[in-house]
């Protein structure tokens, strides 16, 4: 739709900035304040034009966010590549994880939109296909393929996202640290009646303080364990 508009406005001057610039500038918009910060308004007054200009490269919001998203995928993408592959394609396929999950946690908006539109984010499917390609040296089908794959994305994503969050208020403002907020809840889970909270009091000591990468890695290395299981590795 864009190209279309470009085409039929032959005699309009182009906009000076390129679409590099505005994808850093977007991504930048985003990092500062999530999709609701990322208006055309806001993106023109970064770049220094027109609302009209940005039209040049995009022809929607959600486009922008699409293309916005493959653009960090694209350094995703590279940091993937870089891995060095090992005889064991579960322990490759972790490491390819670990790295997806680190670009998540370090900007949470990436979650909601990262594989929405694969017509546009090609370094999205890119990233995709390096994880299911290490599927591909197990001896699985290819439902279980599609299942691992899934599987270990969502993992990888959620757990990304649910620590992006921002915290609490009174964390924020220097009231409480992360403990001791945590520990708010502990020390209330403790006072539960065990009979009628078996599991939490079992867990309570282990929530206390917990570390989020810690649990995220063990929730990794629990799904990769299932795989080479089914697949008899």
């Amino acid at each position: 739709m864009a190209q279309q508009r470009r085409r039929s406005d032959g005699g309009r001057r182009r906009a000076s900035h390129s679409m590099e610039s505005v994808l850093t500038e977007a991504v930048a918009l985003l990092d500062e304040a999530g999709a609701p910060a990322l208006t055309f308004r806001a993106l023109a007054q970064r770049l220094g034009g027109g609302v009209a200009s940005i039209y040049w490269y995009v022809a929607s919001k959600d486009e922008l966010l699409d293309r916005a998203t493959d653009h960090v995928m694209g350094t995703v993408l590279a940091e993937i590549e870089k891995l060095p592959e090992s005889d064991d394609p579960v322990d490759d396929l972790r490491a390819m994880a670990v790295t997806l999950f680190d670009a998540v946690v370090e900007r949470p908006w990436l979650g909601a939109y990262f594989m929405r539109n694969t017509d546009v984010q090609s370094n999205s499917l890119r990233v995709y296909e390096k994880l299911g390609r290490q599927t591909l040296r197990l001896e699985l089908d290819a439902r279980q393929r599609f299942h691992a794959v899934s599987a270990v994305v969502g993992v990888v994503v959620g757990s990304a996202v649910d620590m992006g969050q921002e915290p609490p208020e009174e964390v924020l403002d220097g009231a409480v640290d992360r403990e001791e907020y945590l520990g708010r809840f502990a020390t209330a889970w403790r006072g539960l009646d065990p009979e009628d909270y078996p599991f939490v009091h079992e867990i309570v000591d282990e929530f206390d303080g917990h570390d989020d990468v810690d649990q995220f890695r063990s929730a990794l290395d629990l799904t990769l364990a299932g795989l080479r299981l089914q697949a008899g590795a």
